[in-house]
């Protein structure tokens, strides 16, 4: 069925929206390159999983998947151990509060995506599917402004954090990917308009994310180019487009993104 604006405006179709979208060059190394040591996975949905599947039952609302990145490099690798506190809807606070416990003086690989919730994502995506298309590009603007003036101090909090308490690890922080193909071919309730816009977001954010990234000396996983090709209206998607049935797997990878698309970056960033 193909949903309209105007269908899309309910007062309850929101609050469910408003609620699930949060966010909710080297050779592969092997594990033996990984420094002594367990690895510790941080972050938002895009860690935990959301969109992906196979929860397990246990992470509660964090929504941890059994095929999302960090699961999947653990697997492979075998590290020394393996602690997973990603948790759907994090922020950067989120992170600080609630999820460094495992990191420590032997903790030998962190990886982490955090930010796009700090950015208003779920309020951004929210507003762009249920409010006009100049709704949405004001909602973006105000994103791009907090992305351009707050967000790198949240993200100088978390990434210090993390070096104080696991100073010998390799810390890898993935990005997001870009959400929509360009030109793509596809029944979207967006406009070509709005989805350059939302490209343009995430550039941003990675590009802000990177730098301080760069700026702790710790390692940038871009995973753009992972992406492209697989984006939403490309015919072929790793990522969930609006899922009016299941709205909280709404613009998150699906498994062969986690696989595909995430797992390589990191296993290249090692």
């Amino acid at each position: 069925m193909r949903y309209t604006r105007a269908t899309a405006r309910t007062s309850s179709l929101f609050c469910a929206l408003a609620l699930a979208f949060t966010l909710t060059g080297a050779p592969a190394a092997d594990a033996t390159a990984v420094a002594p040591g367990g690895y510790v996975a941080l972050g938002d949905s895009y860690s935990s999983g959301v969109g992906a599947g196979g929860y397990d039952g246990a992470s509660g609302d964090c929504l941890r998947s059994t095929v999302a990145y960090p699961r999947l490099w653990a697997s492979a690798h075998s590290p020394s151990s393996f602690d997973f506190t990603a948790c759907s809807g994090a922020r950067t606070d989120d992170v600080v509060a609630g999820q460094l416990g495992p990191l420590g003086p032997g903790t030998g690989l962190v990886s982490i995506t955090v930010g796009g919730n700090d950015a208003g994502f779920a309020d951004v995506m929210t507003t762009c599917v249920l409010q006009p298309e100049s709704s949405c590009l004001a909602r973006l603007d105000e994103a791009d402004a907090y992305i351009g003036s707050t967000l790198p101090g949240r993200l100088d909090e978390v990434y210090a954090a993390i070096a104080a308490r696991a100073p010998a690890a390799h810390v890898v922080v993935l990005g997001y990917p870009r959400l929509y193909r360009l030109g793509g071919d596809c029944a979207s309730e967006l406009s070509e308009t709005e989805r350059t816009a939302i490209n343009k977001a995430a550039d941003r954010l990675n590009g802000v994310t990177a730098e301080r990234a760069a700026g702790h000396g710790f390692t940038f996983g871009d995973v753009t180019t992972a992406f492209t090709g697989h984006e939403i209206c490309s015919g072929n998607e790793w990522l969930h487009s609006v899922d009016w049935l299941d709205a909280g797997q709404s613009y998150h990878p699906t498994a062969r993104g986690q696989s595909g698309g995430y797992l390589p970056v990191l296993t290249s960033a090692v």
